[in-house]
């Protein structure tokens, strides 16, 4: 008999991917989300505009008939987004409000298996000070001190989840995504994160001329392909692990040095200019240890490999934008 999945959050980014994914293991797959991919990214048989912050229509999506539910819905973004402080209330509530929604329509419509996409933003601070030496192993989320409210509420709803699974006996799987970055994803418009953001400024910079960095771009960090990121969440959900475990890259790289790998790939001399900004912790990267040992597992794609992907993504974007903001100034 043919799965049926329900993919919240399937008109963003990383859910696009993951329907795609399950399109091609044979799923029926229902998708959700406030607005339709603006990418195309819309496989799904059916999809559904709707806010899953309201309980009614999460009653209407969450069916009895689903076996599955990818749980990727969630108020983020870059850093320009999630650090500024502007928008902590509305992240938190909002986040929240669709796992509360989704959690208790899945207990009692008796789903019996259930994804939740957190993120490595839920690690204590005090073990990201050090660029070169940040922690990130799963058992050192607590004592707990994530260093945004966008951490804090992720940290609650992993929390969440597993009362679920252990109150209602719903399967629960839970990942921590490190800064997932990929083709098909925001690259403008101040949600995008620092893989999109950077090949934007790369890609629209002329021979010679500068970008911005926010911070002294000593910052390090870790980025995952989506590719591999919709694999770890398949190879996640089947197997016997509930989680919570990372899947993310262990190829640690600083903002500068990303930026210059980024000027490299686009051929151009470009000089990096570092300001002040929000910039999040000093260092984060993949403890990919458990991983390995519970799914026998772990990201491998070069970091280079999906950079040159994206980039060339974006740069077809840009062009594709200008080409229509000039048709439609010739029409005018």
């Amino acid at each position: 008999m043919q799965k049926k999945a329900l993919v919240c959050g399937a008109g963003g980014f990383i859910g696009g991917h993951l329907v795609n994914r399950l399109k091609e293991e044979g799923y029926w797959v229902r998708g959700v989300d406030l607005k339709e991919n603006e990418y195309g990214n819309g496989n799904a048989d059916e999809f559904i505009v709707g806010d899953l912050r309201d309980a009614g229509l999460v009653s209407e999506v969450v069916s009895d008939d689903i076996d599955e539910i990818y749980q990727l819905a969630a108020d983020m973004g870059g850093a320009g987004f999630v650090f500024t402080g502007e928008n902590d209330a509305a992240i938190m509530h909002n986040s929240a409000l669709i796992n509360l929604n989704v959690l208790e329509e899945a207990k009692k419509k008796g789903i019996k298996k259930i994804f939740y996409s957190s993120s490595a933003c839920m690690y204590p601070e005090y073990n990201q000070l050090d660029p070169d030496n940040p922690k990130c192993s799963e058992d050192s989320a607590y004592p707990a001190a994530p260093d945004s409210e966008y951490g804090w509420e992720k940290l609650f709803s992993e929390r969440l989840y597993l009362t679920y699974q252990r109150n209602h006996g719903i399967e629960v799987r839970v990942a921590r995504f490190h800064n997932i970055f990929g083709p098909l994803g925001t690259w403008e418009g101040g949600r995008e994160k620092a893989p999109a953001a950077v090949c934007r400024k790369v890609a629209l910079v002329p021979d010679g001329g500068e970008i911005e960095i926010w911070g002294d771009g000593k910052q390090t960090r870790s980025f995952l392909i989506v590719h591999e990121c919709v694999d770890g969440i398949r190879r996640l959900m089947e197997s016997d692990f509930m989680g919570p475990v990372n899947i993310g890259s262990e190829e640690m790289i600083s903002i500068n040095d990303f930026a210059k790998m980024v000027i490299g790939i686009s051929g151009k001399s470009i000089s990096i200019k570092n300001i002040k900004g929000p910039t999040g912790v000093r260092g984060r990267n993949s403890d990919n240890t458990l991983i390995k040992e519970k799914l026998s597992w772990a990201p491998s794609q070069p970091l280079k490999i999906g950079v040159e992907e994206t980039y060339n993504w974006i740069v077809d974007q840009i062009e594709k934008k200008q080409k229509l903001e000039s048709k439609t100034l010739s029409v005018a």
